[in-house]
């Protein structure tokens, strides 16, 4: 009979058999470990894990079941990452808009951001351009949530810039919703002075910390 620690390792195999191993980098071109691989192989284990301890009587059992339950919903979540990061990657390379995963989450990194001028709130042409390219890829994957960060420098109140950070926010979020993406997937939030791109003794002419930045978020369940 299988113990608990074998059985979990069997639950890992079975979930990297089963997701696939590699998947090609739209950016550099490189090949690399699939993310819904790893997904699935922490969904493994956890579910094995989870599956072992509920009951240690059948440990064996349970462990196949809980890891492969795991293994089906880290490898889905992480498959559709690897498609929309290969997807943004190919949308937004000519946009100057460069793309970091971090688990599954990704960041949009503009090259230009999505930047305002002092004490605006209205998107700019280029911006509108770059936030529909997003919207072109994001509102195919339903099952992410779209994180849209406002940001303000240092000129004025820290209340006058927290509201004006939620405009700019909502500015972004408004253009993504023409775009096509469901207003309940967006989250728009004003974060005023904080995490400042550039810190400088007055801060009156670094328009990098008048900005917008966009976050996808795996949703689970």
């Amino acid at each position: 009979m299988l113990n608990s620690e074998k059985c979990i390792g069997l639950a890992a195999l079975c979930a990297v058999l089963l997701t696939g191993c590699q998947t090609q980098n739209a950016y550099t071109d490189q090949t690399q470990t699939s993310n819904a691989t790893r997904g699935a192989v922490i969904g493994g284990l956890a579910g094995a894990a989870i599956g072992a301890l509920s009951n240690p009587r059948d440990a064996t059992e349970n462990a196949l079941i809980g890891g492969a339950i795991g293994a089906v919903a880290g490898g889905v979540i992480g498959n559709q990452m690897d498609h929309q990061e290969a997807e943004l990657r190919q949308q937004l390379r000519q946009a100057g808009v460069s793309v970091t995963r971090q688990g599954n989450n990704i960041y949009l990194n503009m090259q230009d951001d999505i930047l305002f001028r002092v004490d605006a709130a209205y998107l700019e042409p280029r911006a509108r351009d770059i936030i529909r390219s997003v919207g072109l890829v994001v509102k195919k994957y339903g099952d992410t949530y779209v994180g849209v960060n406002g940001y303000t420098d240092t000129i004025g109140t820290r209340e006058h810039n927290t509201q004006l950070s939620q405009l700019r926010a909502e500015a972004v979020a408004d253009e993504l919703v023409r775009s096509g993406i469901d207003p309940r997937r967006i989250s728009p939030r004003g974060y005023g002075e904080s995490n400042l791109r550039i810190q400088t003794p007055d801060n009156t002419t670094e328009v990098r910390n008048r900005r917008v930045e966009i976050v996808l978020e795996a949703r689970r369940g």
